[in-house]
């Protein structure tokens, strides 16, 4: 099992329209979240999400992507 899970998601109103992402960061001990506004279209906003739960890894971690 990873050592971390990560879950990801982007939605908008219409392609393109504004639009938002989210992740989650879990792991046994903790969870964190993250979620932003876009005006770009729903792939760049699917994109951001896994960015944003990648960028929060610290090191080498091994990490379970899920969209």
């Amino acid at each position: 099992m990873p050592e971390f899970e990560i879950f990801t998601d982007g939605a908008c109103s219409g392609n393109p329209r504004p639009g938002g992402w989210g992740a989650i960061l879990r792991s046994r001990a903790s969870r964190r979240s993250w979620a932003g506004p876009s005006r770009h279209h729903q792939h760049r906003m699917e994109l951001m999400a896994a960015i944003a739960g990648l960028e929060a890894l610290n090191g080498r971690a091994g990490a379970a992507l899920y969209r």
